[in-house]
């Protein structure tokens, strides 16, 4: 089933539940998948998004609420920072299942050595190759510097 026909009939079932906040979540991430889709149109390029882009939307979503539950529990606003984490369960529900840091490592050394990568003039392809095998299943955030570690 396609990432839209998932969150279609999440939003349906979460309709039919009454699940407020499920809903409002749902809602969310099909206005920021419009939202992509509008900013697509005025680069000239095709409107509709696809599921590597979805993912990627969804990631970036998941990452905005991390860091304003973060926030949230410093500025002691815990009733917040819960909101934000049922947020990110209900995101995650659609994104793949997070790679574990050894098979994060596996990944790169895989990549490293498809590519034949030797340097860190390298590490621009290494990633690009990481992105497109592996979209919403590692943050690249912190895959980059363990990538230049082991270039380096």
């Amino acid at each position: 089933m396609q990432m839209r026909e998932r969150l279609a009939a999440a939003l349906k079932d979460a309709m039919k539940a009454k699940q407020a906040d499920r809903l409002s979540t749902l809602r969310l991430i099909n206005a920021a998948i419009k939202d992509r889709e509008i900013a697509m149109r005025g680069e000239g390029e095709g409107a509709t998004v696809g599921d590597a882009e979805i993912l990627a939307i969804l990631g970036k979503m998941v990452k905005q609420r991390q860091e304003s539950a973060r926030a949230y529990e410093e500025g002691g606003r815990l009733e917040l920072a819960e909101k934000e984490q049922g947020e990110i369960r209900v995101i995650e529900e659609f994104l793949p299942r997070q790679l574990s840091p050894e098979e994060v490592t596996a990944a790169i050394d895989a990549a490293v050595a498809r590519l034949g990568a030797t340097s860190i003039r390298d590490m621009g392809r290494v990633m690009a190759e990481l992105k497109a095998q592996y979209t919403g299943q590692m943050d690249f955030g912190a895959v980059g510097p363990r990538v230049k570690e082991r270039l380096g």
